[in-house]
């Protein structure tokens, strides 16, 4: 039998929204997540069709069930194919994907490029505000991809300093854990960060906060709890731990300057001068991760 059997209208609709509901969520699943992220031409007509689909015959507007189903079915597996049989040929990739458009290259506007995208120069300026950028004299390369997101290289002197610029070795960074969330310990993050609930106990009474009046708490790679509270009146202190440490190693380090200024032996002189230079090299490698 391809139609519902006699049922009242409100649940004719209820069964028919449900079903194709629970059939939507599977086929966009199987599709995989650009479904729902960054689509082509292609893959934005066929959301569409699929959604009218499921609208129509969920409505009742269509009453035959199961050739709603079908059609369902041959809208899902069309873009199947066409996304395995892309992978392949490059050029039913391009044809159904689009290219890339540079629109500024060594710094120059490409006009054309823009005319051809429809893009005014009103619209390119808002894409680069969108990526922090201010100023096209800053740009050295953009380029519309093929989903409309707009990619920006700056020039060399306008990107920011790194760690590998400044020749210094930092530990890599791990995840954030989340490890309370709505007052409410959560033991897996928490492993997964290296610490235990002894140690969140002390780090709290440190901030003078109970478990129960955190929101949201989160552990960073270096050990660094920061929480947000329920009562937003409420101002937590930061963690002062780190700011202390490299101020106690300057301190060593200026130690070190005076009493090389005071003694009057050389060869002392030349040890604490060399044990300062160490304790400033220290210092500069190590300055990005205690401040603060």
């Amino acid at each position: 039998m391809t139609d519902i059997p006699n049922l009242p209208g409100w649940l004719d609709i209820c069964v028919r929204s449900i079903a194709f509901l629970v059939a939507l969520f599977l086929l966009t699943k199987w599709l995989g997540k650009k479904q729902i992220a960054q689509l082509s031409f292609f893959e934005y007509i066929t959301g569409i069709t699929i959604g009218s689909i499921a609208a129509e015959v969920s409505t009742g507007l269509e009453s035959n069930f199961v050739h709603g189903f079908i059609s369902l079915i041959v809208w899902t597996v069309i873009p199947f194919l066409i996304s395995y049989i892309s992978v392949k040929n490059k050029r039913l990739r391009n044809f159904i994907e689009g290219k890339a458009t540079v629109f500024i290259k060594d710094g120059k506007v490409l006009e054309d490029n823009l005319k051809r995208e429809r893009y005014t120069v009103d619209e390119l300026l808002e894409q680069l505000r969108k990526k922090d950028v201010y100023k096209l004299a800053d740009v050295e390369f953009a380029v519309l991809e093929p989903t409309g997101d707009l990619n920006v290289l700056l020039k060399r002197e306008k990107q920011p300093l790194t760690p590998k610029d400044l020749l210094l070795k930092v530990a890599p960074e791990k995840e954030t854990q989340t490890i309370i969330m709505d007052g409410k310990l959560l033991d897996e993050p928490l492993a997964n960060s290296g610490f235990n609930r002894a140690w969140l106990q002390k780090e709290l009474d440190k901030l003078g906060v109970s478990l129960e009046n955190v929101f949201i708490g989160q552990v960073d790679s270096y050990g660094g709890l920061t929480v947000d509270l329920y009562d937003d009146k409420l101002s937590v202190p930061s963690p002062q731990e780190k700011p202390m440490l490299l101020a106690n190693i300057k301190k060593c380090q200026a130690d070190l300057e005076s009493f090389a200024l005071q003694t009057e032996s050389k060869e002392a002189q030349a040890m604490y001068i060399k044990n300062a230079k160490r304790l400033e090299e220290i210092i500069d490698k190590a300055k990005h991760l205690l401040q603060g």
